[in-house]
């Protein structure tokens, strides 16, 4: 996907009463007041009428009553990207950002989602499902060193820990559980850790430039994630052409997967000994902050930050009226 020749056109009044969803109660609260804001002050520029909500500190009802016309959801972990956010917007009526209900909330799943891709012939590291810290230690034996053990149900590598000991399973263990009584162990893929973002939906939806992701001792954690520069990101990738579209069309089917609509984005492993790619995850609400890779990967296909906002905006739609809300909806890419 490559718009640098494009003019996206958008009459920021069809856009209505906006407001920009972002804090909330996950662990990932700081990250997300970090996207809202950006996300809020890019729309703000371009000249459409958004404010922030929080939702930990308002009712969500208030957003009917206040006149919202549509939402863009900036909020990361629990009560944001995992459906339930999006039901009470259903339930509102009020178009919102990225996919709906169910995509939302098997997205968050990582065990759910990894039994989809798996059950539709997509490539994704093997793992188990486990209730203790014995258990754990067999998930070692089984799937071999290193491992990774991290919660069924957070994002931003909190509660991960990357084993290579039996020693050291029941401190991941308990680590993970702090966060989700569900825990997974995944096979670790050793090779180039790369993500790439999607835009669209169904037979539309497209995928930006990959970025290729070098942390420092590969400890790609939440700290390095968001609040440090030592971590370098590499767009373009620096991969050769056809593992470039390779990585691009595996994430664009994996979004189709999980019926996927608006945005989101697609974590991949490159195998070091034979260049095979595997999915790990899919963030259906990425982060928007001045680390966050999203906004890089567009940057690389020309669209910068603000119009990014605006195109994610102007995709807001309901589960029940699948593009009533849409690009139709005042916006034209020229």
């Amino acid at each position: 996907m490559n718009d640098k020749n494009k003019t996206f056109q958008i009459d920021a009044r069809r856009m209505g009463k906006v407001a920009v969803l972002m804090g909330g109660s996950s662990a990932e609260r700081e990250v997300s007041l970090m996207s809202g804001g950006g996300v809020l002050q890019a729309l703000q520029s371009r000249g459409v009428d958004a404010h922030a909500f929080d939702p930990s500190m308002n009712n969500m009802t208030d957003l009917k009553s206040h006149g919202y016309d549509r939402c863009f959801i900036a909020l990361h972990g629990r009560h944001g990207e995992d459906g339930t956010v999006q039901g009470a917007l259903e339930l509102l009526g009020i178009p919102y950002t990225g996919p709906g209900v169910m995509a939302s909330s098997i997205a968050m799943d990582k065990i759910m989602t990894k039994r989809i891709w798996r059950a539709d012939g997509l490539s994704t590291p093997d793992w188990k499902l486990v209730a203790s810290a014995a258990e754990t230690a067999q998930a070692f034996k089984d799937l071999g060193s290193p491992m990774i053990v991290k919660p069924a149900r957070e994002g931003s590598t909190i509660g991960l820990t990357k084993v290579t000991s039996v020693g050291q399973c029941e401190q991941a263990y308990r680590l993970a559980s702090k966060f989700d009584p569900e825990v997974l162990c995944e096979q670790f893929i050793d090779g180039d850790e790369t993500t790439c973002p999607i835009l669209g939906q169904g037979r539309d939806a497209r995928a930006l430039p990959v970025i290729r992701i070098v942390a420092p001792e590969g400890n790609y954690d939440y700290q390095n994630k968001y609040f440090t520069d030592v971590t370098q990101y590499h767009c373009p990738s620096g991969l050769p052409e056809a593992e470039e579209r390779e990585i691009q069309r595996l994430v664009v089917e994996a979004f189709r997967s999980l019926d996927c609509r608006g945005w989101a984005r697609a974590d991949i492993m490159i195998r070091k000994t034979d260049r095979k790619p595997f999915l790990l995850e899919i963030n259906t609400s990425p982060g928007m902050t001045g680390h966050s890779l999203v906004p890089m990967s567009a940057k690389a296909s020309g669209i910068d930050y603000p119009e990014l906002c605006l195109r994610i905006l102007v995709s807001a739609s309901l589960d029940s009226r699948q593009g009533v809300s849409s690009s139709s909806q005042g916006a034209s890419a020229q």
